[in-house]
């Protein structure tokens, strides 16, 4: 496989991934951390360093209202529910200890 087949096939997968997302939104944040160590916010923030090493202007807002298919503050309103006691455990026992 070319490297130009290999990129469109990866960012056909992201794109897929992404609008998985966005269709569960009964998924939260929290629930993806503490399971697979990375959350919507953080394929934002991945997104945002690719395009500065690319030197493309994205900011961070920008990046997450493609993430999420809205502005973040719309998305948590109405999507993002109080984590529970044992989530936020969970999170503090599974955090990197860089974090």
């Amino acid at each position: 496989m070319d490297k130009s087949r290999q990129t469109e096939l990866e960012a056909a997968a992201f794109r897929r991934l992404i609008e998985h997302l966005r269709n569960r939104t009964d998924v939260q944040n929290i629930d993806m951390m503490n399971l697979a160590g990375f959350c919507r916010n953080c394929l934002s923030n991945w997104l945002e360093d690719a395009a500065k090493a690319q030197g493309v202007a994205l900011t961070r807002d920008e990046a997450r209202q493609h993430v999420y298919g809205m502005p973040y503050e719309e998305w948590k309103a109405r999507n993002q529910t109080e984590a529970s006691s044992a989530q936020k455990a969970a999170f503090e026992h599974a955090k990197p200890k860089s974090h």
